[in-house]
């Protein structure tokens, strides 16, 4: 069986292991051939992912530095030229963006990974690349690809700008201006505080960000609403939640497209869910499926509390190019809800 080599740059955070372990569960069938994965993931910090590579023993990882590409060329010599590689690698916490805005511009814009792909010979390697729906201004609803894109904050600056690096360098790729990633929990579980773990994560409250952190939510979910207390949510911000597993699918379509057809490809889609939904709406999605009383869910104003960074009202994105290009109809956010909690009642 012929191989199809992959690397997931960003292999150890939340959507790089659902997509590990996706590559490394399904067989790729092309023009009658059957393909497995062979798979390769980066890390950045250490100690070295060994759960995730136990679990998942088919791939190799290596240490990379995004900032001086310093990783790149062992990856070469060991794993080979890829095939696909799919970018997961970012600084996506806006407020860190803010206060380090260098940084931030040296991770989320990845130059040194193109260079390195543009110093293969052969230009067969299709880069998948994560962005996000934080590059629109958030002054209307459901944008389309074409419309301007003017985005608020840093982390959307450094977004947009890896967009146009990327478009202007490389010969294939695909651009994904993905929304919030949520869904059950990953092999390793993510330490960041970031709102892609689980549904729930993303659904912190206004009391908790007020105290300049976030938790995740089962402390406060489970915990406030389970006892009668009151949580405030945002009502006047809007976003496509798009659930994990409709995302991996996304990128598994891709691949396969690239593998099958290998025509150029040049793409930019939005990747949201099927839903616009405020944090309200989402908050009470979740007490819905887990029978607590949405009553206990109070909106409040988005200018209510100071996030030291600007966050764009609305910013729910048109997915019509996306369902017309793969044919892939993300699911619902309640669905979603109700997936992500079905699934970690079987883990």
């Amino acid at each position: 069986m012929e191989k199809v080599k992959v690397l997931v740059v960003g292999g150890t955070g939340y959507l790089g292991q659902h997509l590990l372990q996706a590559y490394d569960n399904v067989i790729l069938i092309s023009n009658g051939n059957g393909y497995a994965y062979d798979l390769a993931f980066t890390h950045h910090s250490s100690p070295h992912p060994h759960l995730l590579g136990d679990a998942i023993p088919s791939s190799i990882y290596f240490q990379v530095d995004l900032k001086t590409g310093v990783g790149f060329e062992a990856i070469f010599n060991t794993f080979g030229q890829p095939d696909v590689v799919v970018n997961c690698a970012a600084i996506s916490v806006p407020r860190a963006c803010e206060i380090d805005p260098a940084t931030a511009h040296a991770i989320n814009v990845p130059s040194s990974l193109v260079k390195w792909l543009q110093s293969f010979e052969k230009r067969t390697t299709l880069l998948i690349h994560l962005s996000t729906d934080q590059v629109y201004e958030g002054e209307k609803s459901f944008y389309k690809e074409e419309d301007i894109a003017v985005p608020v904050n840093v982390y959307g600056k450094t977004k947009l700008a890896a967009e146009q690096f990327i478009s202007e360098n490389c010969p294939n790729f695909a651009i994904l201006r993905s929304s919030i990633i949520y869904g059950p929990q990953t092999i390793s579980p993510v330490p960041k505080s970031l709102p892609i773990q689980v549904v729930e994560v993303y659904l912190y409250s206004c009391k908790t960000m007020q105290k300049g952190y976030k938790e995740k939510s089962e402390q406060w979910i489970d915990g406030a609403l389970a006892k009668g207390e009151e949580v405030q949510f945002f009502h006047d911000e809007f976003r496509c939640p798009i659930y994990v597993k409709d995302l991996v699918a996304i990128i598994l379509a891709l691949t396969s497209q690239w593998i099958s057809e290998g025509k150029e490809m040049q793409l930019l889609l939005n990747v949201g869910g099927a839903d616009r939904v405020s944090r309200v709406q989402m908050a009470e999605a979740v007490a819905q499926v887990r029978g607590y009383d949405t009553s206990l869910i109070k909106p409040v104003s988005a200018s209510s509390v100071d996030r030291g960074v600007k966050s764009p009202a609305d910013i729910s994105m048109d997915i019509s190019r996306l369902v017309q290009t793969l044919n892939i109809h993300p699911v619902s956010f309640k669905d979603g809800v109700r997936s992500t909690f079905a699934t970690e009642a079987r883990q």
